[in-house]
């Protein structure tokens, strides 16, 4: 009998105010994102620890190399004064480090990162005659969020990242027109109307690796993928493209978001079928419609594109 062992601490929440603020991204077309002040940082981040030094807390109850889980939290939070970038990945970069540098027991390990994202609230200016963003009033956002994981194991004296992936998730994105779906199969189980224009509405989940993991960390983030970047990129394909499915809408993506980013390997989307439900339309203007939420099951679509 082998075994293989993880453990770790999940749904770390972390607030960290006045981290430094991003700067270097370079612009792109589809995107007025070029940095964040960070003046509010905040994330979840989950620990696993991998290592066969873990192995006789199972088998045998000892706990002489255990890192307690609470340690692992009030390490992380430790970290996260201490950290001294300005992006999730650099985070967990450093704080994988840290960890191996730390624990010598840790053979590897996983880190995991989600953003919280905060809005700033839209205050008046001090003379009155605008709007801008609060530099000390936030409130948290449902919206979507940035998504991160690094591996690690030991290289000699230091660590390695191992493996790699960015995402954006939780994207919800309604089109009112300028979507089809027709000359699909059709038999006698088939019930679905073709339709020659549609609105569609998509929840759809982003991800990405880098070429050369020394982009994604670079301290002068001269070719860092910013994920607001990625999700604005997508919402202008969406916005531009008329699309046969989602397949061909997420097939268009990829191929944008590839070109445009040289230094990205291979990007993934998980996409759901979200479109309403039609309740009524109007005899005078049939652009006039009132829908309703739909029935599951949803429709899902995946796809990834490498380089």
């Amino acid at each position: 009998m082998s075994a293989t062992i993880r453990y770790g601490k999940a749904d770390i929440a972390l607030y960290r105010t006045y981290a430094s603020p991003l700067h270097g991204i370079v612009p792109i077309p589809e995107s007025a994102f070029t940095g964040r002040d960070n003046i509010l940082f905040a994330a979840e981040i989950m620990v696993e620890v991998f290592g066969d030094n873990f192995l006789p807390a199972y088998t045998q109850g000892d706990n002489s190399n255990v890192v307690a889980t609470d340690t692992m939290k009030n390490f992380v939070l430790s970290q996260a004064l201490a950290y001294s970038g300005a992006t999730l990945e650099g985070f967990l970069d450093f704080l994988g480090r840290q960890f191996l540098a730390t624990y010598a027991q840790m053979q590897a390990l996983r880190l995991t990162g989600k953003e919280a994202p905060f809005r700033s609230a839209r205050v008046p200016t001090d003379d009155g005659t605008d709007f801008a963003d609060s530099p000390v009033l936030f409130s948290p956002s449902t919206d979507d969020y940035a998504t991160a994981a690094l591996d690690f194991e030991r290289g000699g004296d230091d660590a390695v990242v191992t493996r790699h992936r960015c995402g954006r998730q939780g994207l919800k994105l309604i089109k009112i027109t300028g979507s089809s779906f027709a000359a699909f199969v059709r038999d006698a189980y088939t019930t679905l109307p073709e339709r020659i224009d549609r609105p569609l509405f998509i929840y759809l989940d982003v991800s990405w690796t880098y070429l050369d993991a020394a982009d994604l960390l670079a301290p002068d983030h001269g070719r860092y993928i910013a994920a607001e970047q990625v999700r604005d990129l997508v919402e202008v394909v969406f916005h531009e493209f008329v699309s046969n499915s989602i397949q061909h809408l997420l097939h268009e993506m990829g191929t944008r978001l590839l070109a445009r980013f040289p230094q990205m390997a291979d990007i993934s989307f998980e996409a759901q079928n979200r479109l309403w439900d039609t309740a009524q339309v109007s005899e005078a203007d049939a652009r006039l419609k009132v829908y309703c939420d739909p029935r599951p099951p949803y429709g899902m679509i995946g796809l990834t594109l490498t380089r």
